[in-house]
C-alpha cells in the first residue's frame, strides 16, 4: 500500500547531500533480474508512516531529594545525518567527538521542565534560557534540591550549567570546557556541601597529536602460550598513534568546583576514569588507567589506579593497581583477578567498599568462597574487614543502615540470583539469606527496595517508620504485568505485605514513594489509548491526582486494537505474543491480513520460566518507529515480540537444540494468528533487529513459514564470533558443530525467500560488524537468492539519524508492498 506524501519531495531534496549505499540482486526493488550497487539519495515513508518519526516520547522525570519538585526533561527530535555523521574517533571501546570531547552520539534532553507534586493545580513550568539546539546531559539536584546541575553539549564543547529552582533561572556555572571523553562515568559530581568536583579539559592540552603519515614499521602481536580468549568487540586500539591519542583526550584536571565561580585545580592531569567524593565530603575516590594498554581488549580491561585522596588532592592511600586483564575466561560469570567495584558506602562518613574473587575470577574451578565483600573506612590506614563471602559472583549492594543492608550475588550457568541482608556496623553478625531463586522466574520476583536520598544526597534503602522496607517490582503474572508495591520485614523475614497493585485496563508502575510511610506514590500511569502521565497516588483515601498532561502523539494509532496472545509449542512450552490490529479491523468478520511478525529469540535453563508472560497488554500503543508498528499503517496486523524461547534443561545448553525449537515457536505463532482468522498463511512476514535478524534469516533458511524477512544489524555466520555470542559461553572449537548450524551463512543456499539486509556502517555492537551483512549478501547473490543490502553511513547498532530513521521506514514499506502486499 502506497500512500502520497506531500513531505517527500521536500524533505528529499534536503537530504541529496548524502548517499546510502544499495546492494541488490536478482529481482530488486529498483530493477529485475540484476545485480548491481547504487547510490540512493535518502528516501522518505509515506507520510503516516513518517509522522511516526515526530513523535515525541514521554518526558523522563527526576524527584528532589524532599520529593517535593519533579524535574521533567523532554527528548528532542532525531538529529540530522549532518550532526550524526561527524568526525568520532575509536579509541579502546570509546566513541570520542574530538570537538566536545565527549561521547559521538549525543543524546540527551532539548528542555527541561519543573512541576510542583504537592500542587493539585500546578502544570509544569519550562525552564528558560537553555541555549538552542543545545543537548542536556547529566542532569542532578543538589543535595538540598535547591539547584539541579546539568551539562550543555553545543556542538563545540560541553559546558556545566546549574539551575536555580527557586528561580527557574539557568547559568553556566564556569567557561571551562568539561572533559566527558570517559562517558561511562558523570564528568561532574556533587560534594554533599554543596561544591562539585568535575573532571575538566586540562588548560595545557595542545594540539591533537599528528597521526604518522609514514608506516615506521610492522604491527607485531605475539601470544606465547597463554590463554587469552577475547569476546569479539569493535573499536579496539591498532597502533601507537591510538593509544597517544587516548591519553590526550582522557587526559582531565580534576577540579573543585564552587557555586560562585571559582574553580581549584585538584593534583595534576590524569588519564581519570572516576572521581567521587565521599558522602563527608573530606575525600575523594579516584580511578585512573595506565599503560601497557591493550590491542585485544576495550579500556575497561587496561590496567588502573584507585586511590583515595583528601578533598585537596592528597593521595592518602593505594587501594589497588589492578593489572592489564587480557587472559579472563569468556565465561559470563568470570571477572578479572584483583580488587574490583570500589564505590563509597552510601550511609557512612568515608568508608569504602570493594570485591575480591576468591576462585581466581573462573567460574569453571570450584570454590566454596567466589567472591568476598571487604569495607575500610577513612583514615583508610587499618586492615579492610569482610562484609560478605559469597559462594556466587557479586552483583550489587544496596545501602541502608549500618544495621540493614542487602547483598546480591547471581551465577550464570543456573540462572541463581540470591540476595542476603547484612549488618555493615555489625561484623560480626552473619549475613542472612533473604532471597533464593532464579532471575529467570519473572514471576516470583520480590521487586526492589525503594530509595531515599540522605541529607548528603546519596541513595539509601527507604524505611517504614516501623522498619519495614517497601519493594516495587513489576508484578509479572499469567495475565501481564502489574506492578505493585510490598512492605517487608527484613529483620524476620515474615511474608511482604502488598500495599498497591495496579488494576486493569490500566499500566501503572509506582516510580517512587514520597512519604515516609509508603503512602503516597509518584506513579506513571497509562493505557492502551492514553498517553503516559505522571500521577500523585494516595492510597489511604484511594485517591489519584494527575500532574502532567502530555497530549496524545499518535492520532494514526488512537485506536489500533492491541491484546495479549497466549498459546502453546508442540512440545507443551507456552509461549505469548503482543497482537495490534488496525482500527477497523472486526475479529470474525473481517478478512485475514497480511501480518509482519517481530522477533528477539531469548534462552532459558526452565521450561517453566521460558513460558511466563513479561508484558502488560494496557500499555500504551506507543509510535515507536524502531519497531513493527509503522506495519499498522500499511493495513497489516502486527505480532510484536512472540516468544520464541530456547531451553536447555540440566546438563543441556539452550543452543545445543537452537533451529528445532525457533522452528517450532515459529510454526507456534503462525498457526494461532491463522486460527484465530486475524493473518493470512500466505502473506507472512518476519523481521527483527540484531539478534532478531539472526533470528530472521535462519528461519527463512530452515521453514517456508515466511514470505519474506526483513533482518537488520545482525550477525549471521557464528564463526566470526568464535568466542561467545548472546549467551553462548562455549567457543567455536568447543562447539564446531553448534556454531555452524545455528549459522544462516550455512544455509545460504535454503534462503529461497527475498530479504531485506540493513546495518549501519560503523556498528559498534559486539559481533554485529557490518561484514555479517555483507558475506550473506554476497552468498545469496552468488547463490541466485533475492537480497538487497542497505548500508546507512555514520549509523552505528541502532539508527539515530533522522534521515536513517525515515529511509529505513521506506525500505521496509517498500519491500513489504513489493514481496507481501502485492505479491502473485
Amino acid at each position: 500500500m502506497h500512500f502520497k506524501s506531500s513531505l517527500t519531495n521536500s524533505l528529499h531534496c534536503k537530504f541529496r547531500q548524502y548517499s546510502l549505499l544499495v546492494a541488490i540482486g536478482s529481482a530488486s526493488l529498483l530493477t529485475v533480474n540484476a545485480a548491481h550497487s547504487v547510490e540512493l539519495d535518502y528516501q522518505v515513508p509515506p507520510k503516516p508512516i513518517a509522522d511516526l518519526v515526530n513523535v515525541p516520547p514521554t518526558p523522563t522525570p527526576k524527584l528532589s531529594p524532599d520529593r517535593k519538585t519533579m524535574l521533567l526533561m523532554e527528548k528532542p527530535s532525531l538529529p540530522p545525518i549532518a550532526l550524526v555523521s561527524q568526525p568520532e574517533l575509536k579509541l579502546a571501546g570509546l566513541r570520542i567527538n574530538p570537538k566536545t570531547s565527549g561521547p559521538s552520539r549525543v543524546y540527551g534532553y532539548a528542555r527541561l521542565y519543573l512541576c510542583d507534586v504537592n500542587d493539585p493545580n500546578a502544570k509544569p513550568i519550562p525552564v528558560e534560557g537553555i541555549p538552542d539546539g543545545s543537548r542536556v546531559s547529566d542532569a542532578s539536584w543538589s543535595p538540598d534540591g535547591t539547584k539541579v546541575g546539568f551539562t550543555v553539549n553545543s556542538g563545540s564543547d560541553i559546558t556545566l550549567w546549574i539551575l536555580d529552582v527557586a528561580s527557574r533561572k539557568v547559568s553556566k556555572l564556569i567557561t571551562n570546557k568539561l572533559n566527558n571523553s570517559y562517558y561511562f562515568d558523570s564528568p561532574y559530581k556533587w560534594v554533599s556541601d554543596g561544591s562539585i568536583i568535575a573532571k575538566l579539559v586540562p588548560l595545557d592540552r595542545g594540539a591533537e597529536p599528528v597521526r604518522s603519515q609514514v608506516p615506521r614499521g610492522p604491527l607485531v602481536q605475539e601470544n606465547s602460550g597463554q590463554k587469552r580468549p577475547a569476546r569479539t568487540e569493535p573499536d579496539l586500539l591498532k597502533n601507537p598513534d591510538d593509544e597517544k591519542l587516548l591519553e590526550y583526550y582522557l587526559r582531565s584536571q580534576l577540579a573543585h568546583v564552587y557555586l560562585d565561580g571559582r574553580v581549584e585545580p585538584i593534583g595534576e592531569p590524569a588519564l581519570y576514569m572516576e572521581a567521587s567524593p565521599s558522602p563527608d565530603a573530606q575525600h575523594i575516590l579516584t580511578e585512573i588507567v595506565h599503560r601497557p594498554y591493550s590491542y585485544k581488549v576495550s579500556i575497561d580491561r587496561f590496567p588502573y589506579l584507585v586511590e583515595t585522596r583528601t578533598i585537596k588532592g592528597q593521595v592518602e592511600k593505594q587501594l589497588a593497581d589492578n593489572p592489564l586483564a587480557e587472559e579472563v575466561p569468556i565465561d559470563f560469570s568470570a571477572v578479572p583477578t584483583g580488587p574490583r567495584d570500589f564505590d563509597w558506602r552510601s550511609d557512612a562518613d568515608a568508608t569504602i567498599s570493594w570485591v575480591e574473587a576468591r576462585d581466581g575470577g573462573d567460574p569453571k574451578v570450584d570454590a566454596a568462597v567466589r567472591d568476598e565483600v571487604l569495607t575500610l573506612s577513612a583514615p583508610f590506614t587499618g586492615k579492610p574487614e569482610t562484609l560478605a563471602q559469597l559462594d556466587l559472583r557479586y552483583s550489587g549492594i544496596t545501602w541502608g543502615t549500618g544495621d540493614v543492608a542487602l547483598v546480591g550475588e547471581s551465577w550464570f550457568k543456573n540462572r541463581k540470583t540470591k540476595t542476603f541482608v547484612v549488618a555493615p556496623d555489625h561484623l560480626s553478625v552473619k549475613p542472612r539469606l533473604l532471597w533464593d531463586r532464579s532471575y529467570e522466574d519473572h514471576y516470583s520476583d520480590p521487586g526492589h527496595p525503594a530509595l531515599d536520598l540522605t541529607p548528603r544526597g546519596q541513595s539509601v534503602i527507604h524505611f517504614a517508620p516501623d522498619g519495614s522496607v517497601l519493594l516495587l517490582g513489576d508484578g509479572a503474572g499469567p495475565e501481564g504485568d502489574r506492578p505493585f508495591v510490598d512492605k517487608l520485614d527484613v529483620k524476620n523475614s515474615s511474608p511482604a505485605k502488598r500495599l498497591w497493585r495496579c488494576d486493569a485496563p490500566y499500566y501503572e508502575y509506582p516510580f517512587c514513594v514520597l512519604d515516609r510511610e509508603g503512602d503516597m506514590l509518584l506513579t506513571r500511569r497509562e493505557s492502551v489509548a492514553e498517553q503516559p502521565q505522571y500521577y500523585l497516588r494516595k492510597l489511604p483515601e484511594k485517591s489519584l491526582q494527575r500532574l502532567t498532561d502530555f497530549p496524545n502523539p499518535n492520532a494514526s494509532l488512537a485506536n489500533v486494537k492491541k491484546r495479549l496472545l497466549q498459546y502453546k509449542r508442540a512440545d507443551g512450552v507456552k509461549l505469548s505474543g503482543m497482537l495490534y490490529l488496525p482500527a477497523d479491523f472486526v475479529e470474525g468478520k473481517s478478512k485475514p491480513l497480511p501480518m509482519l511478525m517481530w522477533a528477539y529469540p531469548t534462552e532459558f535453563k526452565s521450561k517453566d520460566a521460558a513460558g511466563q508472560v513479561q508484558d502488560s497488554p494496557y500499555r500504551f500503543v506507543s509510535a515507536d518507529y524502531r519497531g513493527p508498528l509503522f506495519a499498522l499503517l500499511m493495513g497489516y496486523a502486527v505480532l510484536d515480540d512472540p516468544t520464541f524461547p530456547i531451553v536447555g534443561e540440566g546438563t543441556a545448553e539452550p543452543n545445543d537444540t537452537y533451529v528445532p525449537q525457533l522452528i517450532a515457536g515459529a510454526e507456534a505463532a503462525v498457526n494461532e494468528v491463522v486460527r484465530l482468522g486475524v493473518a493470512d498463511r500466505n502473506r507472512l512476514a518476519i523481521g527483527g533487529h540484531s539478534y532478531g535478524a539472526f533470528t530472521t534469516a535462519n528461519l527463512l533458511a530452515h521453514t517456508n513459514l515466511f514470505r519474506t524477512g526483513i533482518a537488520r544489524s545482525g550477525a549471521y555466520n557464528r564463526t566470526l564470533t568464535p568466542f561467545g555470542f548472546q549467551s553462548e559461553e562455549r567457543n567455536f572449537w568447543q562447539a564446531k558443530s553448534i556454531y555452524v548450524d545455528m549459522s544462516p551463512f550455512t544455509y545460504a543456499d535454503k534462503i529461497d525467500e527475498p530479504l531485506l539486509l540493513i546495518h549501519g556502517e560503523v556498528d559498534n555492537n559486539p559481533g554485529t560488524y557490518p561484514i555479517q551483512s555483507e558475506r550473506l549478501f554476497e552468498a545469496m547473490k552468488g547463490l541466485g537468492g533475492r537480497v538487497r543490502w542497505v548500508v546507512l553511513p555514520a549509523e552505528t547498532h541502532g539508527y539515530t539519524s533522522r534521515e536513517s530513521v525515515l529511509h529505513t521506514l521506506w525500505e521496509m514499506n517498500q519491500w513489504l508492498d513489493k514481496h507481501v502486499t502485492n505479491a502473485k
